[in-house]
Order: C-alpha cells, then structure tokens, then sequence
C-alpha cells in the first residue's frame, strides 16, 4: 500500500507516474511552481483550519496537482516528496523573470543564520520587512556595504511594497555549501518555540527539527518520525539494553524523536517544555515512557 503522505492519489485525481498502482478518475502531470514566500504551509485539508503537516520555505519547488477555487493547491514537495494542501498565493513560476528587477528559478544562496531580515533597503537601520527562517533558499543578486556591513540584493522575492529587499551578506551562504555536523545546526535552534508539523525556526516539531539540520548538512531525510526510523542510517541492537551513544544518534520513541548531543544528552523539540531544549536522555526516557509516546523504540546512526 502506498504512502499517501508520499504519494499523490485520491479517488477523483492522481499523480499520473502512479498510472497502474492506484485507482482514481483522473490521472494527470503535475504544474511545477515555487514557493514565493518566506514560509509555507502544507495542509492536511483545503482550509485554514486543517491541521498543519509541514512547512516549505522560500525557493523550495511544488508539483501542482490541483488549483482548487477555494484557494488552496494539492500539492507535492519536490524535496521530501510530501503530499498536501497549500495556498495556492504561496505559489510562484517555477523559473523565468518575474519583471526587469526579479526573477525566479533554482537559488543560488541559502539563510544560514537562525533567521535573517529583508530590509527595504541595504541599511540595518531601515525598518524590517519580513524575516527568513534558516534555510531558506534565494536568488542574489548587487551586492553593497553599509558603514561596514555587506548586503545583497533579493531578487526571488519582493518586499510586501512591491521593491526589491536586502539582506545581510554574512547571514546567507552558497546553496552548495553545507555545514559539517547537522547536530551543530540543531543546537543553533535551542529555544525555538515548539510547533506541531513547524520546521522553521519560527517554530519547529520533533521530525522537523532532525530534518532541517541534516538538510543544512546535505544529508537527505523525510520528514516524519515514523518515516526516519524506518530510513534513516542504521539501526542500533537494543537487545541489552542502551548501547553507548555518540553525538548525533537518533533516538525514536513512537512518533517522536531526538538528537544526541553527547552520549548521554538528548535534544529535542517536544511538548514538555515547548520548545527546543537539552536534557539527559535518562530523565527524557522516564518521564516520556509515562506519556502518550511510551517507551524508546530505537536509535539509528547516520552513517558516511
């Protein structure tokens, strides 16, 4: 049986690459767009009010099913493969140009910090604009310094007046480029509000956290916890019990998981303390194995 978080079907319409694998009305190819905002969400029904699965950031592409008329899409993620409702005002042109100032297409640059500003214009002084979540994906274009501060210009995304915006130089990096340790990405993020199907650092859930670290890191993972425990690395013997742990194992718990930091330190994005937090993996397991989530059912490393 299909995936239908990872795959596109419904009874009326399906993904026509699954043409002889589901059975559905329609089958057809999908609109390829990208998301022109700074943060996306991705539904789990065509309303405001449908809970919120995940999130798509600035740049990242969206396999169009369906435009609906209400104004949502039914949508894939191009990058984890994750099915959903989305605005269809988050959508853009997949590549081309927008006009003489901006274009769209593949980012040239990524946020590296935390989270960065788009100004108005390329001076710290001027009012913000809107905020990007790490990792999200930009086009750069002119590039000038300010009483010693660099900016470039955002060329895949206007301001809410319509202009061109600016940010700062040493927040953004070659989208090429990754980090070393994904753990030290997902340190970065300690106190980040916890948020249910989040992956930003405006607000982040327990998959998302693991997921947006390791894309920092160019190390591929889906998105769910239920999903990286079946995919992610290798699995580690717990048949007696704990083995030793290193930094940046993987410890699952039905529908949640955590990052080790050391070998006995887990952090994660959990409801306990609503947000980002450190704490000895000993207490986490007591104090979960009473809750919703029961006991540890396993640990992957990542390997190469």
């Amino acid at each position: 049986m299909l995936n239908p978080s990872l795959n596109a079907f419904r009874p009326d319409l399906a993904d026509k690459r699954l043409i002889g694998q589901v059975e559905a009305e329609r089958f057809v190819d999908p609109l390829i767009k990208r998301v022109q905002v700074p943060i996306a969400p991705l539904k789990s029904g065509a309303d405001g009010r449908s809970g919120l699965d995940t999130q798509a950031m600035l740049g990242e592409v969206v396999k169009v099913f369906e435009e609906g008329a209400n104004g949502w899409s039914w949508v894939q993620l191009d990058g984890d493969g994750y099915v959903g409702y989305m605005p269809s005002n988050a959508l853009g042109p997949f590549g081309g140009p927008l006009n003489d100032e901006f274009v769209v297409g593949a980012p040239t640059h990524k946020v590296i910090a935390v989270r960065t500003f788009v100004y108005p214009g390329p001076d710290l002084k001027f009012p913000a604009a809107v905020f990007l979540s790490l990792g999200a994906g930009l086009i750069l274009g002119e590039e000038r310094e300010v009483r010693g501060t660099r900016y470039r210009k955002l060329l895949n995304m206007p301001t809410p007046n319509g202009e061109a915006g600016w940010v700062v130089a040493q927040h953004v990096r070659d989208i090429d480029d990754k980090v070393d340790n994904f753990v030290t990405v997902a340190e970065s993020l300690v106190g980040t509000p916890y948020l249910w199907g989040g992956k930003s650092s405006l607000g982040i859930d327990c998959s998302g956290l693991v997921q947006l670290a390791c894309e920092m890191a160019g190390i591929p993972m889906l998105r769910d916890a239920s999903m990286q425990e079946k995919e992610a690395g290798v699995a580690l013997d717990l048949s007696a019990g704990l083995p030793p742990l290193e930094r940046g194992d993987l410890v699952f718990w039905p529908g949640h998981v955590g990052i080790m930091t050391d070998a006995e330190t887990l952090l994660h994005a959990n409801g306990y303390h609503m947000a980002v937090a450190r704490e000895p993996l000993a207490g986490a397991i007591e104090r979960i194995a009473q809750n919703e989530y029961g006991a540890l059912r396993a640990i992957r490393r990542l390997v190469g």
